[in-house]
């Protein structure tokens, strides 16, 4: 497959419009290679260790969803030159889709609503609100990943007897206007990663789950992968929880 079919096909999956403003340069071909990608591989971030392991793999093209050139570089030293070095050495190419794959149809909020069994969804401006029947305790264990639950006392008895109207957005999606959006959709629970203090304590009449980026964005990257034969590479954060 040529470059640039395999560009327009990521383009159709993720469309650049659909990209937040501040994805601008920051998603698309972000590293231009040598090679013609027969070998494609898929991954959350680009980190050396997804690099090392794409490059034994023989990939010759490696989506992510976050790039590892977020910020303009003036100076390639440290971590930047490590990675570069281990791209630019191997001719592979690097693809993004970030935001755009956030607000894709089968993209990271649709995968994470479909891992957790979440129905009767309604689209928000980012992310959904539907309705979910698993325990607090069985959606920690379908993203393997530790869960905090602030607020649980909000639910009392109720959530025993009935399935519970949730909020969900893959990422860093703690961002109150998304709380507000989903309370008036009806959710009384909003699952997200990165909790501010601040705002744990602005929604104490909502109850909030916090898991890791890592756990609500990675599935959709490996859903991606195994819909379209590709690679998948894992490379999990090394969380525990100490008590």
């Amino acid at each position: 497959m040529y470059l640039t079919e395999i560009t327009r096909k990521l383009d159709e999956i993720a469309p650049p419009e659909l990209a937040e403003p501040f994805d601008e340069g920051r998603i698309g071909l972000i590293i231009e290679g040598v090679r013609e990608p027969i070998k494609i591989g898929v991954a959350l971030d680009a980190t050396l260790h997804v690099l090392k392991k794409a490059i034994s793999r023989d990939i010759d093209l490696l989506v992510v969803h976050h790039t590892p050139l977020w910020y303009p570089i003036t100076r390639v030293t440290g971590l930047y030159a490590s990675l570069l070095r281990e791209v630019l050495g191997s001719g592979m190419h690097v693809f993004v889709m970030h935001t755009n794959y956030d607000h894709a149809p089968y993209g990271v909020n649709d995968c994470l609503c479909d891992l957790l069994s979440i129905s009767d969804r309604v689209p928000m401006r980012l992310g959904a609100v539907g309705t979910i029947s698993l325990s607090f305790e069985e959606i920690a264990s379908r993203l393997g990943a530790p869960l905090r639950v602030y607020h649980e006392h909000v639910l009392a008895e109720k959530r025993d007897q009935e399935p519970l109207c949730i909020g969900v957005v893959g990422g860093s999606g703690f961002d109150p206007m998304l709380i507000e959006e989903a309370q008036l959709l009806g959710a009384r629970a909003f699952l997200s990663a990165e909790l501010k203090h601040s705002v744990m304590r602005q929604f104490s009449d909502m109850v909030l789950l916090e898991s890791t980026h890592y756990a609500l964005e990675a599935p959709a990257m490996s859903m991606l992968a195994e819909r379209n034969g590709w690679l998948y590479i894992e490379d999990l954060p090394g969380v525990s929880m100490v008590r």
